[in-house]
C-alpha cells in the first residue's frame, strides 16, 4: 500500500480509493493520535455530492473513539482553518479536493489553523492502517455529532474586518467555481458595498469546477468585457485560490497578484524584512519587479505548507504560488481566495488612481511553458540517463538567461515541466523536445 497522505492531504476518486471505510478508520486514527476524548474537532466539506457520504464516515469514526464533532456544511478550506484555530477544537477536518474534477475527493487535517506536518501525518497513517484494532467507546462514552452554522459568521466577520469599505460602489464578477465559495462569497461581497455579478455559483454536486473557477477563467474574462465589469474574481473549488481578471478581460495569476501587493507593501514600508515568499514556479518577471523595487524574494518547493514554513523562518507577511494559493501571514495562517481579493482591492484603491491592469502591467512575464507528461514511473526521472542527461543539456544551452524545473505531481500520475526563458520559441522547443523524450523513457 502507498502512501495515504500526499501534498494535501488524502485525495482520490470518492467510493473508490477515498472510500467510506477510509474516512471513518481516519477519524478513529485521528481521536487516538489527539487523544481527544471530550474534546471537539470541527469539521467542513465543499459542495461535491461525495462530500456527505465522507462527512457522516469521518463524523462516524471520530464518534466512535469519543471525540464530539461539529459540523459547519459546506464552508471555504480557509473557513475552516479559521474556525479550527479559535480554540474551541483540537482539530479540523475539510473534505474537499479543491480544484480536482468533481469525481475526486480528499481529506485535508489541521490543527491550530494549518495542516499537518509530515511526522504527524506519518503518525496518523500508522494509526489508519491498524484503524479498527484501536479501543472505541460504549454509549456513554461516544462522542456527539451536531451541525452549527453560527461559526461561519466568525469568519465572515474576519474578512468584514480585512475589507475596511474598499469594495463600496466596485462592480465584480465573481466566479465562484459552483464550489464552496457560493455559499459565502457574493452574498458578502453585495453586503461589503459591490455590486455582483455571479457567474458558476449555482453547485449541484457534480459541477464544481467543470469549466469556471480560477483554473477556467475564461468566462468570467468574458463577463468582465461584456458588462463592463471593474474586474472578475476567480475562486477554485474549496475557496483557497484566486485568480484575477483586470478591466480588460486580462488573467492576472497568483504571481501578479503577488506582485501587485509585495511592491505596494515595499513603497509603504510595510512587507516585513523587504522579502516576498514564492516556489520555484513563481516567474522570473514576479522576481525581477520586487528586486527592481528594493525587496528581494525568497523561493520555496511547490505547496502552500513549504511557503508557509519558509515565511515563518524569515519572518515574511506574504508569500504564495502562481496558482493563486497567496498568504497574507499578518492576516491568517493558510491561503484564501476572499482575503487576497479584499486584500488586491485594497491594494489597487489605496494607489489612487493605477487601475488593476495597469498595476498588473508593472509585474513583467517571462515566457514560460509547462507541460503534465503523463508517466508511470514519475519519482524516476533523475534515475533515467538519457532523459537527465537531455535536462541538463538544456539547462546548459538556456544559461543564466533561463530555468528547467522538472518535478513529479504530488497527486496524479505524470511528471510536470516547466522551461522558462527570454526566447519563447527556444523553450517551446525544449519543453516538448523534453515531454516526448519523458513518455517514451519513463512508461
Amino acid at each position: 500500500m502507498g502512501r495515504l497522505f500526499g501534498t494535501d492531504g488524502i485525495r482520490g476518486v470518492a467510493n473508490v480509493d477515498l472510500t467510506p471505510t477510509l474516512s471513518h478508520d481516519l477519524g478513529r486514527a485521528l481521536g487516538h493520535l489527539l487523544d481527544a476524548r471530550g474534546r471537539q474537532v470541527v469539521i467542513g466539506q465543499d459542495t461535491r455530492r461525495s462530500g456527505d457520504m465522507l462527512v457522516a464516515a469521518t463524523a462516524a469514526g471520530l464518534a466512535s473513539v469519543g471525540v464530539d464533532v461539529v459540523e459547519l456544511g459546506v464552508v471555504t478550506t480557509p473557513c475552516l482553518a479559521h474556525v479550527a484555530e479559535s480554540g474551541e477544537f483540537a482539530a479540523g477536518i475539510m473534505v474537499s479536493a479543491s480544484h480536482n474534477p468533481a469525481d475526486d475527493n480528499g481529506l485535508k487535517v489541521v490543527s491550530g489553523g494549518r495542516k499537518f506536518d509530515d511526522e504527524a501525518e506519518e503518525e496518523l497513517e500508522r494509526l489508519i492502517l491498524r484503524a479498527e484494532s484501536l479501543p472505541g467507546a460504549t454509549n456513554a462514552g461516544l462522542g456527539r455529532i451536531s451541525r452549527d452554522d453560527s461559526w461561519v459568521e466568525h469568519y465572515r466577520d474576519h474578512l468584514r474586518s480585512a475589507a475596511e469599505g474598499a469594495l463600496v460602489g466596485l462592480r465584480i464578477g465573481l466566479d465562484c467555481a459552483n464550489g464552496s465559495a457560493s455559499a459565502i462569497a457574493p452574498d458578502l461581497f453585495r453586503e461589503l458595498g459591490a455590486v455582483v455579478t455571479a457567474l458558476s455559483s449555482s453547485p449541484d454536486g457534480a459541477n464544481i469546477n467543470l469549466g469556471s473557477g480560477s483554473t477556467h477563467p475564461e468566462a468570467l474574462a468574458a463577463a468582465v468585457l461584456s458588462e463592463g465589469l471593474d474586474l472578475g474574481l476567480a475562486f477554485d473549488g474549496d475557496g483557497d485560490r484566486l485568480i484575477a481578471v483586470d478591466e480588460r478581460g486580462s488573467i492576472v495569476d497568483g504571481d501578479k497578484v503577488m506582485g501587485i501587493c509585495a511592491l505596494a507593501r515595499l513603497a509603504e514600508g510595510t512587507l516585513r524584512h523587504g522579502i516576498l515568499v514564492a516556489t520555484v514556479m513563481s516567474n522570473a518577471g514576479l522576481e525581477r519587479a520586487v528586486v527592481a523595487a528594493g525587496g528581494r524574494m525568497l523561493r520555496t518547493p511547490v505547496g502552500d505548507r513549504h511557503v508557509l514554513e519558509a515565511m515563518e523562518r524569515a519572518d515574511a507577511v506574504l508569500g504564495g504560488e502562481q496558482s493563486g494559493h497567496i498568504i497574507f501571514r499578518d492576516r491568517a495562517s493558510t491561503g484564501d481566495g476572499m482575503l487576497t481579493a479584499i486584500e488586491l482591492i485594497r491594494t489597487v484603491r489605496a494607489a489612487g488612481g493605477p487601475s488593476l491592469g495597469e498595476l498588473a502591467d508593472r509585474i513583467p512575464t517571462v515566457p514560460q511553458v509547462m507541460i503534465n507528461s503523463a508517466v508511470r514511473h514519475r519519482d524516476q526521472w533523475e534515475l533515467d540517463p538519457e532523459f537527465a542527461s537531455a535536462v541538463a543539456r538544456a539547462e546548459a544551452r538556456l544559461g543564466s538567461q533561463g530555468r528547467i524545473l522538472v518535478r513529479p505531481s504530488g497527486t496524479e500520475p505524470m511528471i510536470r515541466i516547466m522551461v522558462e526563458g527570454d526566447d519563447a520559441g527556444e523553450i517551446e522547443e525544449i519543453a516538448r523536445g523534453l515531454s516526448e523524450l519523458a513518455v517514451g523513457r519513463l512508461n
